[in-house]
C-alpha cells in the first residue's frame, strides 16, 4: 500500500490544499492529512476544530484520513507507516523553504521521500492567511474555500 502524509496547519483548509490532496489520491492509496500543532503560528481554529473541518471536507473520500502529530514529520511518517510526505509549492519562495526542509528530512530519515505538487495557477496565490484576512474584512471567499469552511469562519467572526 502506498501511504503518504500531508502535514500542515490547514488554518483553514483551502481549495489549494484540497486540489493537492485530490491529485495525490491518484498516486497514493491513502493520504493522512496531519494537522500540525504549531506553537509559532497564531491559529484561528483549534487543532480539534481543524481536524473536524478537514474531515468534513473529505467525508466522501475513503482514501483520506486526518490525524495530528506533535513531533518531527519524518517520525510521524514512520509511526503511520507512510513512505512519502506530500508538499505543495505555490511560488519560488515556497521552493526555498521546502527544499531546505526536504534536505533536513533526508538527513533524519532517508527512507521517507518528499513528493512535491506544483499548485494549479488558479490556486497559486491562495493561502490560509489571505483567506482569513479577506473574510475578516467581509470580502467574498467563496472562490477560495468550500462552504463548510466559510460557515466555520462566519462562526468565528460573530
Amino acid at each position: 500500500m502506498r501511504k503518504a502524509i500531508y502535514p500542515g496547519s490547514f488554518d483553514p483548509i483551502t481549495y489549494g490544499h484540497i486540489d493537492i490532496v485530490n491529485r495525490a489520491c491518484k498516486i497514493f492509496d491513502e493520504i493522512v492529512i496531519i494537522i500540525a500543532h504549531n506553537t509559532v503560528k497564531n491559529t484561528l481554529f483549534t487543532v480539534e476544530e481543524r481536524i473536524a473541518l478537514v474531515e468534513r471536507v473529505f467525508k466522501d473520500n475513503p482514501k483520506v484520513k486526518v490525524s495530528t502529530h506533535n513531533g518531527l514529520t519524518v517520525d510521524c511518517a514512520n509511526d503511520l507507516g507512510a513512505t512519502s510526505i506530500i508538499r505543495g509549492l505555490r511560488m519560488v519562495t515556497d521552493f526555498e523553504f521546502e527544499f531546505q526542509m526536504n534536505l533536513a528530512n533526508k538527513v533524519l530519515n532517508d527512507e521517507v521521500e518528499t513528493v512535491f505538487f506544483m499548485t494549479k495557477v488558479e490556486h497559486s496565490y491562495i493561502s490560509s492567511s489571505i483567506v482569513k484576512e479577506i473574510h475578516a474584512l467581509q470580502g467574498d471567499i467563496t472562490k477560495f474555500v468550500p462552504k463548510a469552511v466559510e460557515e466555520e469562519l462566519d462562526k468565528k467572526r460573530k
